[in-house]
């Protein structure tokens, strides 16, 4: 079982934009590909976890899911990087479509899409790191043990400044990109042994 590193898609890997209800909105954020490289080289599993609710409000149709999410693969591998695994959390209690309309145990930050993952993979969830923009993201970390990193890209320098103060949860490491956040990983996972 390995420590592995958890990526929000949306403001950690590509520009935060809402909803990307088209896939020219796909725009990757500067740094990111190489960042996910260096988790690669190191060997270090990196797996997307991404809450889709524009999927359950009838924003776009499951096809654009998997063709940003093609696209951003293509991007990764142009740079020599790659993602071990992609999950999705297309939920949402108020979903325009009766399939999607649930309170699952996916949708971040509930820990569903990691607990998933750490089966299908065989990762270790109380030795990864969760990289996010949201305080969400944070919160999926610290209920399944996994140590979570705010990234100021994104929703992340308001949430930092506005809904940190207040949380319970605070993260373990604030970076300004992916970049700077596997910086630390990479350093906490070499002190650590």
């Amino acid at each position: 079982m390995k420590p592995a590193v958890f990526l929000d898609r949306d403001g950690t890997i590509n520009e935060q934009m809402g909803y990307i209800n088209h896939i020219d909105r796909f725009v990757m954020l500067p740094g990111a590909a190489a960042a996910i490289l260096r988790l690669n080289q190191a060997g270090v599993p990196v797996v997307v976890i991404t809450n889709q609710s524009g999927l359950a409000r009838g924003y776009f149709p499951p096809e654009l899911i998997s063709e940003v999410h093609a696209k951003m693969e293509a991007e990764l591998i142009e740079q020599g990087a790659y993602v071990d695994g992609i999950y999705i959390c297309p939920h949402h209690p108020e979903a325009k479509e009766e399939k999607y309309r649930l309170d699952c145990d996916c949708r971040k930050p509930k820990p569903g899409l990691l607990l998933q993952a750490s089966r299908d993979l065989q990762l270790d969830l109380g030795r990864s790191y969760v990289v996010g923009d949201r305080w969400s993201d944070l919160k999926a970390a610290a209920n399944c043990q996994a140590k979570g990193i705010l990234v100021r890209s994104g929703y992340g320098r308001g949430d930092e400044k506005y809904i940190g103060p207040q949380q319970e949860i605070q993260p373990h490491f604030s970076a300004d990109d992916l970049g700077e956040a596997v910086d630390w990983i990479l350093a906490d996972l070499e002190e650590l042994g």
